[in-house]
């Protein structure tokens, strides 16, 4: 079993997902909001997907935290390095539960996880692939330093552009 680490920072906590966690995660995947992911999903789909979330750890050493309130615990969102088989390489991807919405926690988290990419991981560059609906992902994307880069054609998803995120030596 690969062992997730846990990141902290100054509001939050990046951890594996716990059972704890799926309700929050199916109400995310069950309504609007996972459009910009495909959704939305039925329940089933989204205990699938959840499933998926330590399946990626054990398969590639890396993977999604689920990111939870530093102080009450409360599951936040769900971001990290997606890299799915037919993906073009890692992902730097983030999806943020309704509560967290507009408070810097998807920044918060998505620095945590590059540095960590960055850091421990030794991986030397991340794409995203932002939906260009999602004004907020773009907005995040551009404020982590992203710039676009092309388009990559997401299986039952569609053509969507990639940002390419600097690299560990541009960040120093």
């Amino acid at each position: 079993m690969t062992e997730i680490p846990t990141l902290t920072t100054d509001r939050l906590i990046l951890r594996g997902p716990q059972p704890e966690d799926f309700p929050a995660y199916a109400a995310f995947r069950m309504s609007a909001r996972a459009k910009g992911v495909g959704g939305p999903y039925t329940r089933e789909e989204a205990a699938e997907h959840f499933a998926t979330l330590g399946a990626q750890w054990e398969r590639l050493g890396y993977g999604r935290w689920m990111v939870t309130d530093r102080t009450s615990g409360d599951p936040l969102g769900v971001v990290g390095i997606l890299h799915p088989e037919n993906w073009p390489e890692p992902e730097l991807a983030w999806s943020l539960f309704e509560t967290a919405e507009g408070r810097g926690i998807a920044f918060e988290a998505a620095t945590a996880s590059r540095a960590h990419a960055y850091g421990a991981l030794g991986m030397t560059t991340l794409i995203s692939l932002v939906d260009p609906a999602n004004t907020r992902s773009v907005a995040l994307a551009e404020r982590l330093g992203a710039r676009p880069e092309g388009t990559f054609d997401i299986p039952n998803h569609g053509e969507t552009p990639v940002w390419r995120h600097p690299g560990p030596e541009d960040l120093r």
